[in-house]
């Protein structure tokens, strides 16, 4: 007796969905290097503006500024401010989209996985519908040589 093989009907759609999880998966890690980055500039932003800072008070404290050097350090200073801005609003940027990319890896993998678990309980019933039919040709068998015996 020859039983048709398994085959899963949904398995091209099962593949795309594990296609799209494994994109999500790139995307969620390359929004996470980005929001590393934007760590490491804020890190940075935080640096600038703190040696800034304490050039400022060096320098007033020594009396080595004039008023204008003075003046040329506070802008100094509010550019340096303003970058960091920048930088925590790049941040937090990254980071919604860390928060995004990483729901998006979420509900790729729910799809992905209810049609393994789909996959898996037609294959326990394709199992179940063989094992039945070699059941039955195994008693067909058995009645036949029981009859042959018989006779």
């Amino acid at each position: 007796m020859n039983a048709p093989p398994f085959r899963f009907r949904l398995e091209r759609v099962r593949e795309l969905r594990e296609h799209a999880e494994d994109r999500a998966r790139e995307e969620l890690a390359s929004s996470l290097g980005a929001q590393l980055r934007g760590q490491a500039m804020l890190e940075a932003a935080n640096d600038a503006v703190a040696g800034a800072h304490s050039a400022t008070r060096q320098g007033v404290q020594t009396g080595a500024m004039s008023a204008a050097d003075l003046y040329a350090q506070q802008l100094y200073l509010e550019r340096l401010e303003r970058q960091r801005a920048d930088a925590e609003l790049a941040l937090e940027r990254a980071s919604a989209e860390v928060d995004a990319r990483r729901n998006a890896l979420v509900e790729a993998s729910r799809k992905r996985e209810a049609l393994e678990r789909l996959k898996a309980r037609k294959r326990q019933e394709h199992t179940a519908h063989v094992q039945r039919l070699e059941g039955a040709f195994l008693d067909e068998i058995a009645l036949t040589t029981y009859a042959r015996q018989a006779s």
